[in-house]
């Protein structure tokens, strides 16, 4: 089965020489790409988010297999949830599902089940597929997975889990962890960018608690906190050391209107 794109023509183009033609335009990077264990990477219409998403995912050395992990905009099917697609489809082409890494993931984490209704309305995980597809020369791999609301240790078995999984068939260091997300919405610059550096300041310091507790007490609108908890959880028991942040930017850097923005962070952890 083939997951057809939902937001092609309308978050990015559905055109494969004009996509091409945009990607090539955000993916910038001063750096040669380095390994990377996880990525945190914004989701909204390319023309608002793309150079954040861009620069991000091209800083990161490409590996064979990406778990990409997506917050619940729908509401719709299971809390915890992997496609059982085979493949997913862009303007690009068809990119495997890594089924091997999937029913891995399935074992490891019994909160997580199979289920397409939760992705197949849902645009955080396929944003993130064009780039990927430009920024790697060979095919790769991927599991896709929606993350609705949960607890603080909920999220944490499940990351955990993941790396148990990504241990058992000895894939570290060849498997990538992306959670997509944004950060404040529809809030003044000066007030997102507030928020948005205290949720920043925790992920910097590899403390998913501190996270969840920001989001929690400032009543941060980061609509992917729970994918950029569970990866963090992840990361750090496949041995993360260290986070850093490649660029932060609003939708008020693009319309100039920044009375109500969006903020958008992308962050590498290794």
């Amino acid at each position: 089965m083939i997951r057809e794109p939902v937001v092609s023509g309308k978050f990015y183009p559905s055109q494969k020489s004009l996509l091409e033609k945009e990607l090539l335009s955000m993916i910038e990077s001063t750096e040669p790409p380095a390994p990377a264990l996880g990525v945190i990477s914004p989701h909204a219409g390319y023309i608002y988010s793309g150079s954040v998403a861009g620069c991000t995912l091209r800083s990161v050395k490409p590996v064979s297999s990406y778990i990409i992990m997506g917050p619940n905009h729908t509401g719709m099917g299971a809390q915890f949830a992997v496609s059982g697609c085979e493949y997913w489809k862009t303007p690009l082409g068809n990119i495997k599902i890594d089924s091997d890494l999937r029913a891995a993931i399935i074992e490891h984490v019994s909160l997580v089940e199979s289920d397409d209704v939760s992705n197949a309305a849902e645009h955080s995980v396929e944003v993130q597929l064009p780039f990927l597809q430009l920024i790697n020369k060979d095919p790769f791999t991927f599991v896709p997975m929606v993350i609705s609301q949960g607890s603080l240790d909920e999220y944490r078995n499940i990351g955990r889990g993941i790396a148990r999984a990504v241990k058992d068939l000895k894939r570290e260091g060849d498997v990538v962890i992306v959670a997509s997300s944004d950060m404040t919405h529809y809030e003044s610059r000066d007030a997102a960018k507030k928020k948005d550096f205290a949720a920043i300041e925790a992920i910097l310091a590899l403390d998913e608690e501190r996270l969840f507790n920001t989001v929690m007490s400032l009543d941060i609108s980061m609509c992917g906190y729970a994918p950029v908890i569970i990866m963090m959880a992840a990361c750090k028991a496949l041995g993360a050391k260290k986070a850093r942040l490649i660029k932060y930017q609003t939708s008020g850097d693009v319309t100039g209107d920044y009375r109500e923005v969006v903020g958008y962070a992308g962050m590498v952890i290794s």
